[in-house]
């Protein structure tokens, strides 16, 4: 709706602390957007082939783009770099096939999450950040640690000093579940735009407070406190 591109669904499984890594990768030092640590997203079964981060943006940078804009050469693309594998029976004991891929490294891409809260209704969490490479040796070691049938993809959260996003750890400790969509670009001012017209509050996002749009009435509910003005107005 927002983007006219494919979602990627994953479970939010893992938080890799820089320490964690280099302990279980031959002491592989997280460098870079990833300093602070990485986010595993990993889907239990398929996930859209866009995933990959074959498809490119006008510079070349990894995107995901709407239906009508990928050329052959890109679908081919994430063909070729998409493996499938049975599922495994303690998950899907009915059968059928998981797609395995890595997402490529250096798309913006933003992750959120709807929360129906009990007596309160839907909120909305929003994390813009960056997939992230690793070397295939580090990312085999981390990626066994779950299931290595599964489409991974490296994520690593802008971080603000403040709140849920003054490091990567507790951006997970706060999400609400271990689901969540990426969505390629940062695009979370569309996310909480449409959030306010549809009366959803969003209770944990990083967008910077100049891309934020909200109409002046919502000032009537507070001006220090912005998060909780979203859940008055809203």
């Amino acid at each position: 709706m927002l983007t006219h591109s494919a979602q990627i669904f994953a479970d939010l499984r893992t938080y890799w602390s820089p320490d964690a890594v280099a302990r279980v990768a031959d002491g592989y030092q997280l460098q870079g957007e990833a300093k602070d640590g990485l986010l595993h997203l990993i889907n239990s079964g398929p996930a859209a082939l866009d995933g990959t981060g074959d498809q490119t943006d006008q510079t070349g940078n990894p995107n995901m783009k709407p239906f009508w804009d990928i050329t052959e050469q890109e679908m081919e693309a994430s063909l070729q770099n998409t493996s499938w594998h049975p599922s495994i029976t303690e998950y899907f004991p009915g059968g059928g096939m998981s797609t395995r891929y890595r997402t490529k490294g250096g798309m913006p891409a933003t992750m959120i999450r709807l929360n129906l809260a009990d007596g309160l209704g839907p909120c909305l969490q929003v994390a813009e950040g960056i997939t992230i490479d690793l070397p295939d040796p580090v990312h085999d070691a981390l990626d066994q640690r779950t299931n290595p049938t599964w489409p991974t993809t490296w994520f690593a959260p802008r971080l603000t000093g403040q709140g849920a996003f003054r490091s990567t750890y507790e951006v997970m400790n706060n999400w609400g579940a271990n689901h969540c969509v990426m969505t390629a670009g940062h695009v979370g001012h569309l996310y909480l735009t449409l959030a306010s017209m549809l009366r959803i509050p969003v209770y944990m996002h990083n967008v910077e407070e100049q891309r934020v749009f909200r109409l002046s009435s919502w000032r009537a509910f507070g001006t220090a406190d912005l998060e909780g003005a979203d859940f008055r107005a809203c």
